[in-house]
């Protein structure tokens, strides 16, 4: 199987499991039961985990929450910030993107619902976010900005540090969604003016159930309402007994994007223009959604003219690629990120994401290029019949 699917998910680095194994046999201990031994030992792994994922950020370790994974993130920081009585004399207006992951818009409509005031902004036909809209959108009365850093569809990378800085000149908190980019793409929380952050370990080839949401201590120090009750672990944010081996993983698989993202990146985005170059070389017909150049290394949504996606993967049986985000495709619509660029249906239903991950190879790259090109053509043979 070649695998292209990593903006679903991502497979686990040997290296990451290495440091997980201990955590599930012999050093068991829960991190809250610190009076003893394997407890103390399971606090302090989690802490140095801490440590990690702060590093790619450049946070206070103090400034991680651990979760479940991003949808939890997400969810905490928007429910959290509407919750918090700190921001009830402000007002209650939010402000998203219509390109933003369902765990950001589901959580706006949720509040919405709630009597909250949400404001969803568009985009042009690359994906991207106009700063003068979203400056005009700003009110008084607007707590709280969620846009995300990558689009999980398109790739598209939104400037984090202008509207960081458009939120801070209006004293707006700011929340990314930073599933797709976190040890992937260069952040740093303090220059990007950035209060909250959402991010998965399954993204960046650690383990599945694991996340993180950075909440920022000072200048502002932001105030969120926990979701969950019951213990005050994570500081009364995020109450529940930790997932030890998981959030030590979690910290393993960031170090490693610390120390080795920069030259993995580059390895990447020269393998997606290879399949780029050889898919566009064998057909006619072909178009790029999203941004050609602001955009994750590893990611190329490319739509067939005349071809179904769902028809081509499936002559695809071992090319791994997606039709749409994983994480909604089991609603059988199309795409509404390649709908909010104006995309029109016949476009939308011949789009197929291709993303690249760390063990993705040039072979694999010729290989899944050349299978592409042939049923792309008997597709359309079939068609002309």
């Amino acid at each position: 199987m070649i695998y292209l699917d990593c903006n679903a998910t991502t497979p686990l680095d040997p290296r990451v499991l290495e440091t997980m194994l201990p955590f599930f046999r012999e050093r068991f201990g829960n991190a809250a039961s610190r009076h003893h031994r394997l407890g103390s030992d399971a606090s302090a792994a989690v802490e140095s985990a801490r440590e990690q994922v702060a590093a790619v950020i450049g946070a206070d370790p103090r400034e991680i929450t651990w979760t479940s994974g991003a949808t939890e993130s997400d969810n905490l920081a928007l429910k959290g910030v509407a919750a918090a009585p700190a921001y009830a004399k402000k007002g209650n207006h939010i402000v998203t993107v219509a390109t933003e992951h369902r765990a950001v818009l589901d959580p706006c409509e949720h509040l919405e619902g709630k009597g909250f005031k949400v404001t969803t902004l568009g985009v042009d036909r690359h994906g991207e976010l106009d700063l003068k809209r979203l400056a005009d959108a700003l009110t008084d009365g607007t707590i709280l900005v969620s846009v995300m850093h990558a689009n999980n569809e398109t790739g598209l990378l939104h400037p984090l540090r202008e509207i960081g800085a458009l939120c801070k000149k209006k004293g707006v908190l700011f929340h990314t969604d930073a599933t797709q980019s976190f040890g992937k793409e260069p952040i740093d929380v303090n220059d990007m003016g950035i209060d909250l952050l959402s991010a998965s370990a399954h993204k960046f080839s650690g383990p599945k159930g694991v996340g993180l949401l950075y909440v920022r201590r000072r200048d502002p120090r932001v105030r969120c309402e926990p979701l969950l009750h019951g213990g005050g672990h994570e500081r009364g944010l995020r109450s529940g007994t930790l997932n030890v081996p998981s959030i030590v993983g979690m910290g393993a698989a960031a170090e490693l994007c610390r120390l080795e993202g920069h030259a993995e990146r580059d390895r990447i985005r020269k393998l997606r223009d290879l399949l780029e170059k050889k898919i566009l070389s064998g057909l006619d017909g072909v178009e790029l959604n999203g941004h050609r150049e602001r955009r994750l290394a590893n990611t190329s949504n490319l739509s067939f003219a005349g071809v179904d996606g769902e028809a081509l993967m499936k002559r695809l049986p071992e090319v791994a690629v997606s039709s749409s985000s994983a994480c909604t495709s089991a609603l059988l619509q199309p795409s509404y990120v390649l709908g909010a660029l104006g995309c029109d249906e016949e476009r939308i239903r011949g789009s197929i994401r291709f993303s690249l991950g760390r063990f993705t190879t040039g072979e694999e790259i010729g290989a899944a290029a050349a299978q592409v090109v042939d049923e792309v053509k008997s597709l359309r043979k079939a068609s002309r019949r």
